[in-house]
Parts: C-alpha cells; structure tokens; sequence
C-alpha cells in the first residue's frame, strides 16, 4: 500500500495543495511537547478529502467517467468529489442527510454536483447509492472504503513526514479510517518508531471499541458535534488497515473538542471544524499524554457561522 501512496502523491501533484505545518510556541510550551500541526484546513475544498477523491476519480476508466459518479457524504468528501467531477468533467450525484452543514452542501452545490438529500433517522445513505448506482450505471467513489482514495489520504503523512523527518506520535481523527490508515501505513513506512492514534468523538466510538475488540462495531448517526465522525463504521477494507498499522485509538468529549477549536481560533487563527480538531482535543484533555515531537492532522476547517460562534461564545 505504501507504493500506492507514493504513487497518488505523484497523482495529485500540481492538483492538491502541498498544506503548510505550523506550530505554536504557547502550545509547546503549556504541554511540553513539540507539536506540529498539518494544517489540511487549506487542501483544496478546506479538506484533506480533496487527496482521496482526485486520486480516485483521475484513475476511473472514461467509459466510467463518462457513466458518471455517485457517493455520499455529510460534506468534506461531497465537496471534493464535486470539484474533481468539475475538474475532470464527470457528472457528480452526491447522496447527504438533510441535517449536513450549510457551508458544506453549498459548496457541493456550487461545484455543479446533484444532490439528493434524505433523512438518516429514515434510511441510509450507503443503501440510496447502492440503488442509484444499479439504476443509473454510475460508478461510486465511497467517502472512506475506496484503495485509491485511502491512498489518496496517506499522501497527507507522507508530506509531513517529508518535511520533519521523524515523530514520535502522530495523531489523527477517525471517522470511517481512511485518512487514519492512510497516513499510518505512511508513518510505518517513514519513520517506523512513530506511534500513530487515532482520535474520535466518545459519542461517536464505533472504530474505537472496533479496534480493541477486533471486532467490528457500528453506531448509527451519533450526535456528535464532529459532523465528519457521523460515519456507522470502519470500512471492510479500512478496519483490516486500521488493526494492522495503528498503534492505539482514544476518545474525546465533546466539551474539549470545542475547547480545541476555540484554541486553534483565538491562539493561532486557526479556522479548524470540530471534526478537524480531535488530535488537539486529545493532547488539551490529556486523552493523549503529550511528550516528544507529535504530529497532529488538521483534517478540515469546513465549519457553518452559526457553529463556530456558539464554540466560541460558550467558554
């Protein structure tokens, strides 16, 4: 896998954003660690899902491009898929519960994409685009459960590791572990000695309870406020992934997730959605001890008006 990494970085190059590393010199110093923030907030899109999708879509035959393409999202990966359809000249039908954030299916909407919105208390999105890809012939590009696409995400260690050589943890947010495994068969691969967690929402703890059970659980639209974690499970091909090159997975309450955002606001103008903010969640509460050289993805900063003021407002 780690070849077809190194090969979607090929792939997306002078397509995706190479996204900056940034650090704070407050935070370093209130922890004790060095930390490095990938700052995936400004990939294409305002998400790392850019990575996945490009790689993806670029490679589908053109009799399935010209068939089309279906997938379904709570937002970051409906943009992407959207802007790559725009991009590549595919037609784009993205499947997203009606309770998706605004900016998201706005911007889905303004990248040219159909939508079909549906009501997740009713039914799910994997079985909508099951039955319209039979009906209509398109060809799905899933959020997570795709080897390009994983491949894609991976490419988001891969640069990190690049640019600061070695790490001694890198941290980063779950929802159906695609960038989780991604970017730990790229940390195994460059710098073995790295642990790699995963992070997510205790509302939201299906891949977590998966990993240390082995068993695969599922949660079904979990009301967390990290709306990019509202996935009902690991994937078939991520979970093996996941349980082979993760070194330990942890949760985090929704208060510290806030707490993370208002922090990459006020201390490093830092736009970062609640999904994006879990690796700093887990250092702020100490799910995750910090020490040493830790790295932390910042999977996306896509994040409605209204939900970022409230964050802010309730300290």
């Amino acid at each position: 896998m780690f070849e077809n990494i190194k090969a979607a970085k090929r792939q997306l190059k002078g397509h995706a954003n190479i996204t900056p590393v940034m650090t704070s010199r407050t935070l370093n110093h209130k922890t004790g660690a060095e930390i490095f923030f990938k700052c995936e907030n400004f990939q294409r899109v305002g998400a790392f899902k850019f990575r996945g999708a490009y790689n993806a879509m670029s490679r589908l035959s053109d009799d399935q491009k010209a068939r089309g393409i279906i997938t379904h999202s709570s937002g970051n990966h409906a943009q992407a898929v959207a802007l790559v359809g725009r991009l590549l000249k595919i037609k784009t039908t993205i499947v997203m519960p009606s309770n998706a954030p605004e900016i998201k299916r706005n911007a889905t909407k303004g990248y040219g994409a159909d939508i079909i919105e549906y009501d997740p208390e009713k039914t799910t999105r994997e079985e909508i685009s099951e039955n319209l890809k039979s009906e209509k012939g398109y060809t799905l590009i899933p959020p997570y459960d795709h080897k390009d696409v994983v491949s894609g995400q991976g490419t988001t260690a891969l640069e990190l590791f690049e640019e600061l050589n070695t790490l001694d943890m890198l941290l980063v947010p779950c929802g159906g572990g695609g960038l989780l495994s991604g970017c730990a068969i790229a940390s195994k691969n460059m710098d073995p000695d790295c642990r790699v967690i995963g992070i997510e929402p205790e509302l939201a703890d299906d891949a977590t309870k998966s990993f240390h059970t082995k068993k695969l659980h599922t949660v079904k639209n979990p009301p967390t406020i990290a709306d990019g974690t509202r996935t009902p499970s690991l994937g078939k091909i991520t979970f093996p992934l996941v349980l082979k090159y993760v070194d330990d997975m942890k949760t985090v309450t929704e208060k510290s997730i806030m707490e993370a955002v208002r922090y990459l606001f006020y201390r490093m103008k830092l736009v970062v959605e609640p999904s994006g903010a879990l690796g700093l969640a887990a250092v702020l509460s100490r799910a995750v001890e910090p020490g040493g050289r830790i790295g932390i993805v910042l999977s996306g900063g896509n994040i409605d008006a209204d939900v970022l003021a409230n964050i802010l407002a309730d300290e």
